[in-house]
């Protein structure tokens, strides 16, 4: 009798999710403690991880919600703490906490915006894996999932910086993989294509950005966050333990 299943279980495995009161964080939050994971909910605002831990819990997961603001680094590292101190370790880390507060081309990016973007799409990453990463290395090894996009891979229009800093997000996770991967710790990065969520509204309530990206999509509409859990999952679990460096496009074939 095989035990493929099983790998995918995530009981008693720890996981913090950032970015995790909407969209893709939200979906990939219930979906590792639908696998069995105790989840720390995190995003900006306390009431708003609250209500997604509230709806995982009632769902008959386990889940424990902790504000925290991506761009603010000691509030990272308290983030780190709060949840050793709840559940006593961390085995599953995803950052998937963004920001971009520009659509249009480079020269409209100031400094400001710039270093906006780089502290919460790069830094926050950086510094919250470095928070994490002793706990895991004690626990004997873990998974850190990157949500980056396919702008890191190819830059999107009107979204330069934006994919300039997930290229980035890219790389950094590739460094993780080969810097920790001899103590048990995996890293791997998902690229999503264009999802349907609030974050991503001004790309797809505009109809002619749509039709134009599905042009080039062999699976020609919008993704919806479950679409993301699946992968997540995946690399969450044991059944990826030879997987890490990794890049995985969700994208619908757009990169293809």
């Amino acid at each position: 009798m095989s035990h493929f299943k099983e790998k995918f279980d995530l009981t008693n495995k720890v996981a913090i999710v950032t970015g995790a009161s909407k969209g893709i964080g939200e979906a990939i939050a219930q979906g590792l403690a639908e696998f069995g994971a105790q989840v720390v909910v995190s995003s900006r605002k306390q009431e708003a991880v609250e209500q997604v831990a509230e709806k995982i819990k009632q769902q008959g997961g386990d889940a424990f919600a902790v504000a925290a603001h991506v761009g603010e680094m000691e509030q990272l590292k308290e983030l780190a703490a709060k949840t050793v101190e709840h559940y006593g370790g961390v085995d599953i880390l995803v950052n998937n906490a963004a920001t971009n507060p520009v659509f249009g081309p480079s020269m409209m990016v100031d400094e400001r915006a710039f270093d906006k973007v780089m502290s919460v799409n790069v830094k926050g990453p950086f510094e919250l894996s470095k928070a994490v990463q002793p706990v895991m290395r004690e626990r004997g090894g873990g998974s850190i999932i990157n949500i980056s996009s396919i702008g890191g891979i190819s830059p999107e229009p009107t979204l330069g910086i934006y994919s300039v800093s997930k290229a980035a997000l890219i790389s950094l996770t590739k460094v993780f993989a080969k810097e920790w991967g001899s103590c048990g710790i995996r890293a791997n990065v998902i690229c999503p294509g264009l999802v349907k969520t609030k974050f991503s509204q001004a790309l797809w309530q505009n109809e002619q950005v749509v039709k134009m990206a599905m042009q080039h999509t062999p699976i020609p509409r919008i993704a919806t966050p479950e679409e993301m859990v699946g992968l997540a999952v995946f690399l969450a679990s044991d059944a990826a333990s030879y997987c890490t460096g990794g890049i995985y496009t969700a994208d619908g074939g757009t990169t293809a």
